[in-house]
């Protein structure tokens, strides 16, 4: 078996007994399947990679193994009928107890080799989108300041929402009233020249 990490032979060898032979035998038909794969563990479990990019992954548990694909987000299960889905902690074949758990070694091979193609196509997975954080309010005292100068109000009017928290963030953090009314001053300046909380970091 080429390009082999010891880690994954200890990591195997520890493992629970209903584990062990579930383990070597997806490491056994990733390497058959993919002569080129390289081994190393990552986030505490062994992964696979090809051309230097994650193929898969496998970790076992206490009563269940898992294993997934990287990119199974866009693998088609072409002329297979089980479904390789994502499917969180589980994986994409859900809970394993037995090596009779998985796919047929004709079917595995196939989702194998559809994810070698993936890579070499440069497909990669696509980072999950974070959700943008709610708007905060605008502190009272921020607001009395702004209507007595509109340059400065229509200036923070006119940001984005991230600009404004900077700036809303910066003033309510402030641990003493004396800080928060200087923050505030400095605030009203810079809104009047039009700068962002950050002006002085950006190039």
């Amino acid at each position: 078996m080429a390009s082999t990490d010891a880690r994954i032979d200890a990591y195997i060898a520890k493992s629970a007994d209903f584990a062990k032979p579930i383990l070597t035998h997806l490491r056994q038909l990733i390497h058959k399947a993919c002569p080129q794969v390289t081994e190393t563990i990552k986030w505490g479990m062994p992964f696979f990679e090809y051309n230097g990019s994650p193929l898969c992954n496998m970790a076992a548990f206490k009563q269940h193994c898992s294993f997934g694909f990287w990119n199974a987000g866009k693998m088609k299960d072409a002329n297979t009928t089980l479904q390789v889905k994502d499917r969180g902690a589980m994986g994409n074949f859900d809970r394993i107890t037995s090596v009779k758990d998985l796919p047929a070694n004709r079917e595995m091979t196939a989702y194998i080799k559809e994810a070698t193609d993936l890579i070499e196509k440069g497909v990669k997975k696509a980072a999950p989108k974070k959700a943008p954080k709610p708007e905060l309010p605008t502190p009272p005292e921020l607001t009395a300041a702004l209507k007595k100068n509109k340059k400065a109000q229509a200036t923070f009017e006119s940001f984005s929402p991230s600009h404004r928290r900077e700036y809303i963030e910066w003033i309510t953090e402030a641990k003493t009233d004396a800080t928060r009314e200087k923050r505030l001053a400095t605030t009203v300046e810079w809104l009047t020249e039009g700068k962002s909380r950050m002006w002085k970091y950006q190039k």
